[in-house]
């Protein structure tokens, strides 16, 4: 088992940590580590464990859920001693491997809160990070402020000093602190939402305002939050991925990570108590993230959500299956070219033609195997955020409907779970219930065009828009995607 007994041994080929392990502080905690967060943000971290003066960022990562599959991972982390392989394949096939071991701490927050808390308010936690999902802050998209009705946000308010959602933790931490009289830390988002530090501000001040007032004043006056664009294709790993990694490798790993061989991270430099030389690293430090993250998000992560719907409905269940698909490919071009690029406020000097052409090139990765599923899931917040800004800047431009429309009913057909050969298949979408669900499957097709993934653009004029995402939908059941893409 890969540990720290093992890193003498390592098999030819896996590059070693390039720093001593035992040197290594814990300046960052972390909540939320899935596979992106050990590709993305430790793998930055790892490279400036290894810089002179750096060796204080390590990272102590929390687990915020319980129950057998919670506890397992952390069984495994604890027995690897936080250690793992990355292995980062390009599109050519040509991959490397590599030791991670920036994760110095592994904490299940429900099997030892008070663990979690003390660690928060340590003086050697100068940064919070978290990738908590898209839908995970807890925002109400009408009127901006943190939802206090929530059944965990409600019961962290009733026992504040007994925490259970990442709000009340961080909240608390930071309490903790300010009592102390020691600084804040930085409160970091690592997800995918348009000015995700400003959303992550209204999420934990609209909380603490809900527990203590002036310690909401205290936080908005004193804690910093970055916002940030992350990018890097990181599949999930199967036990069956698992095994061909460690062959391939020579580990025994229980916890490998694969991803393909591009990365990025651009930052705003807005840390209020230090942070590593993430530069040295290859992280983009700029004035203003905006304009990267819209270019991200409405062509890398729009054009996911287009051709995954469609891809899993013709049957495909990879992302590589859809780019070598001649029709879909067309597809993905237009709605780059003619919808979204022309629409989009890009940095200065950004080529968006070549990003349009990288991005075919990290699609058809065959090695990376990303699941349409696993691209779709949670596609309810994934449209409200990736797809909002090109359908509001559409409508009110008066441009052409057309593929918008084809991607949103592709999505809704998408969400029926059965693709056009009768197999089935199952879209994870956490924050739609079972009437949302019944609005999907409803005889009246317009129905479903109440859902919460399209709140962004529910303010505005949409007949035209919703006239033809239900024709559209039509279509697709009587003459097929394929059919129905070759008019677009």
């Amino acid at each position: 088992m890969l540990n720290e007994t093992t890193l003498t041994t390592l098999p030819a080929g896996v590059q070693a940590l390039p720093y001593r392990r035992e040197a290594v502080g814990r300046g960052i905690v972390h909540f939320g580590v899935g596979n992106f967060f050990r590709a993305h943000e430790a793998w930055y971290v790892n490279r400036c464990l290894g810089l002179p003066g750096q060796a204080q960022w390590g990272i102590v990562g929390v687990g915020l859920n319980g129950g057998p599959r919670g506890e397992a991972k952390a069984r495994q982390f604890q027995q690897q001693d936080c250690l793992y392989s990355l292995t980062e394949v390009a599109a050519d096939g040509a991959r490397t491997v590599s030791i991670i071991g920036a994760l110095r701490e592994y904490l299940l927050a429900p099997t030892d809160p008070e663990a979690v808390l003390a660690r928060l308010a340590d003086p050697e936690t100068r940064i919070v990070s978290m990738t908590i999902t898209e839908g995970g802050y807890n925002i109400d998209e009408e009127t901006g402020r943190f939802r206090l009705d929530e059944a965990g946000v409600s019961a962290d308010l009733a026992h504040p000093r007994r925490p259970s959602t990442v709000f009340g933790y961080v909240v608390e931490g930071l309490r903790r602190r300010r009592e102390a009289g020691l600084p804040p830390f930085t409160v970091l988002s690592c997800d995918n939402l348009r000015s995700n530090g400003h959303v992550a501000r209204a999420a934990f001040v609209g909380y603490a305002r809900a527990v203590d007032p002036d310690l909401a004043d205290w936080i908005e006056a004193s804690v910093t939050f970055p916002c940030s664009m992350v990018d890097r294709i990181t599949p999930g790993v199967d036990r069956a991925t698992r095994q061909a990694l460690n062959a391939a490798s020579g580990l025994d790993d229980a916890l490998p990570v694969l991803a393909e061989d591009f990365s990025q991270w651009v930052l705003e430099d807005n840390f209020c108590n230090g942070r590593p030389a993430l530069e040295k690293a290859g992280v983009q430090f700029v004035d203003d993230v905006a304009g990267y993250e819209q270019v991200k998000v409405r062509m890398l992560n729009a054009g996911h959500i287009l051709l995954g719907a469609a891809g899993l409905l013709l049957g495909y269940r990879y992302a590589h299956e859809t780019v070598a698909d001649a029709d879909l490919e067309r597809l993905a071009n237009a709605y780059w070219t003619l919808d979204a690029m022309p629409q989009i406020d890009a940095p200065a000097g950004f080529d968006l033609d070549a990003y349009r052409l990288r991005l075919l090139s990290r699609f058809s990765n065959q090695a990376v195997a990303d699941t349409l599923l696993r691209i779709c899931s949670d596609g309810a917040s994934k449209v409200r955020v990736f797809w909002t800004d090109t359908v509001r800047r559409s409508l009110e431009s008066g441009h052409d409907l057309g593929r918008i429309a084809f991607g949103i009913a592709a999505y809704l057909e998408m969400l029926r779970g059965r693709d056009e050969k009768g197999e089935s298949y199952a879209p994870l979408e956490p924050t739609l219930d079972a009437d949302d669900m019944a609005l999907v499957n409803e005889a009246n097709l317009a129905a479903a065009l109440a859902l919460p993934a399209f709140d962004g653009w529910r303010d505005m004029d949409s007949i035209a828009l919703d006239a033809a995402v239900v024709k559209t939908r039509h279509a697709i059941r009587e003459r097929g995607v394929r059919a129905v893409m070759q008019n677009l």
